[in-house]
């Protein structure tokens, strides 16, 4: 590697050539219903080209209508290659190189979205969908073979620059390498050269059918993170054998989706599987990728340098940011827009069936809706377009959480006027609040994004200034505000229980901006707040990772003194909730993974629990077993959140004619972070 900046010096991918060493790896978008190209997968793909990553992978990409997953783009007919042309066309025009990644879901599809029973190897219960899938026939499997051949075939037709083999995660591919999955007792089954025949075969087609010099990129698990599983040692077998046979990169991720390590949520490390990488390129001469929570280009950069790996994956960080490659450049002085790892957008939105949107980007998925408004972004990433055609407006906007500091950001790039009032001594709102939990650390970047963003686009953030009709009523004359903006947010319920005198409730919010609490604390309220409440203060006492890293270099403590100092604090705390399961408005991708923690850190959860009263000495609960008291010297409420209306009621119907009042985010209605950032986007915009 030369002396240049490791992230933007050319590779080679067998005879393709790529600028840089930023990789656009496939991600389930679920925007092609029909299995064609659509506009707003063309416009997608178009802006994070544009955006200057080096190399961009469409997919998972259907071999078969068996294996596919509902969304996805198809390549298993001849009919679907003039949309894959049009898609090629638009990534090549904006300097990227485009390949697709083959994919067929073996024991992951699901038989109530494809209409037809799963394949496997073996006919075992899929951990994930529970079905039984039909057990390959050797005949079945040379067709699939063949399949994996003619899909990429079209690829080459339809003028893409190479195409990667989804090999890992779990789909069929995997299934077949691995023990778990893998019982047959033929040629496909026993030791792992036989269970590795498919995946090899698969490559010897391709490579008859696309000849020699077209590119051909294997992604696999350096990892299953299934017991009996592969580790990285077989997965360095696998390489070396995917090399032999003719492939010209490996590109590395880890676990399979029923994992119980967490992979891509926000309590991953950044880059904690980058030794994944490590231990695959320490085997093969080609190039490797590394990927999974490497976030920041600094960070790709010494996985560069080191030698980890030769390129690195940015998934949802391009989704986040089309034009993080350009801002780590230094071709475009922007603040890079962050992934903060929530998946409400992305995996949540899949899981659900929907397309996939981001919670810090609300332009993502949305390119195509937006170009044809004339509203499309330019290379900035953060300017909309450049300046608004009708007059500009003078803005306050209240309120610095979420949803106000994104109308600000947009607005101002609009060319309005914009200044916000804060009542608290720092901006961010509930994004504070999100924040405050172990491992949720990751929306603060997004808050300093956001205050970077306005900063650079002239906005004016004032703190500690509270709104009132009188103040507001003085500004609008001083400063000839055209609009007022309520981002005032929401406010917590006040519970909904009695509370005997002498006895004290705290709110949630409270604690989780530092209120102290005693060492016994029951929790009221099962929500994404009352969880995150509860990590919160049973975290605290816990060993940290500098301390635990110390007494493991030392051997201070066995393993089993180290598991109770990781996760036994100083306070007791206790769930209740009234329904049947807590956290259940939190993500899919993310539930499970809190849900953990809190078994881990001994919290005690009661659910179908409903509150009678909070006295002195504790709450009173009427539980499946009868009524009975919970000890507890703190007690916070949890029980959810109301629109904070407060200002809207004394300012209606008080304000000068000429001036129009907005409601945007928790103001109107509480919901999720992504609703509020997207509501206070699409009222900026409404504004001209």
């Amino acid at each position: 590697m030369s002396n240049q900046d490791p992230l933007f010096s050319p590779i080679h991918i067998g005879k393709m050539e790529l600028k840089n060493r930023m990789v656009l790896p496939a991600m389930h978008l679920n925007y092609c219903p029909d299995g064609e190209v659509t506009d707003q997968l063309i416009e997608f793909y178009r802006a994070r080209a544009r955006g200057g990553v080096g190399l961009v992978i469409i997919g998972g990409c259907g071999i078969d209508r068996v294996g596919n997953t509902l969304g996805m783009v198809q390549l298993d007919e001849d009919r679907f290659i003039p949309g894959l042309q049009r898609l090629v066309e638009a990534v090549h025009q904006e300097g990227a190189k485009v390949v697709t990644q083959l994919y067929q879901a073996g024991n992951y599809a699901s038989s109530l979205l494809t209409g037809n029973q799963p394949v496997a190897p073996s006919p075992l219960p899929s951990k994930l969908t529970k079905e039984i899938p039909h057990e390959l026939t050797v005949e079945e499997i040379k067709e699939l073979v063949q399949k994996f051949s003619q899909a990429a075939v079209r690829t080459q037709q339809a003028g893409f620059d190479g195409v990667e083999i989804l090999a890992g995660t779990g789909y069929l591919i995997s299934e077949f390498l691995s023990p778990v999955t893998n019982k047959r007792t033929d040629e496909y089954g026993g030791d792992l050269s036989n269970r590795m025949r498919f995946a090899l075969e698969i490559v010897e087609a391709i490579r008859q059918g696309v000849g020699p010099d077209f590119p051909v990129i294997a992604r696999i698990a350096g990892h299953d993170f299934i017991p009996g599983g592969h580790t990285n040692v077989e997965a360095q077998t696998f390489a070396k054998a995917l090399e032999e046979a003719g492939i010209n990169a490996i590109n590395v991720t880890g676990g399979w989706h029923e994992t119980v390590v967490p992979q891509i949520t926000m309590n991953v490390p950044p880059a904690a599987f980058r030794y994944l990488a490590r231990g695959i390129k320490k085997v093969v001469s080609v190039p490797v990728f590394a990927s999974n929570r490497i976030t920041t280009p600094e960070l790709a950069r010494d996985i560069l340098t080191s030698g980890d790996a030769d390129l690195v994956g940015f998934a949802r960080p391009i989704l986040a940011d089309p034009h993080l490659p350009l801002k780590a450049q230094g071709l475009d002085p922007s603040p890079i827009r962050p992934c903060v790892a929530c998946n409400q957008g992305c995996l949540d939105h899949v899981f659900r069936g929907k397309p996939v949107a981001c919670l810090v980007n609300a332009e993502a998925g949305r390119e195509a809706e937006l170009k044809a408004q004339g509203k499309g972004a330019k290379n900035t990433g953060n300017t909309i377009n450049g300046g608004t055609s009708s007059p500009p407006r003078k803005v306050l906007v209240i309120g610095a959480g979420p949803a106000g500091l994104e109308f600000a950001r947009v607005a101002s790039s609009q060319g309005h006027d914009i200044t916000v009032w804060e009542k608290s001594d720092q901006p961010g709102g509930q994004l504070n609040l999100a924040a405050a939990p172990p491992d949720r650390q990751d929306f603060n970047r997004f808050t300093e994004y956001l205050v970077q963003a306005c900063k650079v686009q002239g906005v004016r953030l004032f703190t500690n200034q509270e709104a009132n009709l009188e103040n507001l009523s003085a500004s609008i004359e001083e400063e000839g505000f055209t609009d007022i903006v309520l981002a005032t947010g929401a406010l917590p319920m006040n519970p909904p229980f009695p509370v005997d005198e002498g006895a004290e409730v705290i709110q949630a919010w409270d604690v989780l901006t530092g209120k102290e609490t005693g060492e016994n604390v029951v929790i009221v309220g099962g929500g994404s707040v009352g969880v995150e409440t509860a990590l919160y203060l049973a975290g605290q006492g816990t060993l940290d990772a500098e301390t635990l890293r110390f007494l493991i270099v030392n051997q201070a403590e066995n393993t089993e003194a180290l598991a109770k100092l990781l996760f036994q604090g100083k306070k007791r705390v206790t769930l209740v909730e009234m329904t049947k399961g807590v956290g259940r408005d939190l993500g899919s991708s993310t539930r499970w993974a809190m849900l953990a923690d809190l078994q881990r850190h001994r919290v005690k959860v009661l659910t179908h629990t409903a509150v009678k009263a909070v006295r002195a000495d504790g709450v009173w609960v009427e539980g499946p077993e009868g009524e009975s008291l919970i000890p507890g010297d703190t007690v916070v409420s949890a029980v959810g959140s109301v629109a904070n209306q407060e200002l809207l009621k004394a300012l209606q119907d008080r304000l000068p004619t000429h001036v129009t009042l907005h409601q945007i985010g928790d103001a109107i209605k509480p919901a999720k972070v992504l609703d509020a950032v997207h509501t206070g986007y699409k009222a900026a915009l409404s504004l001209g």
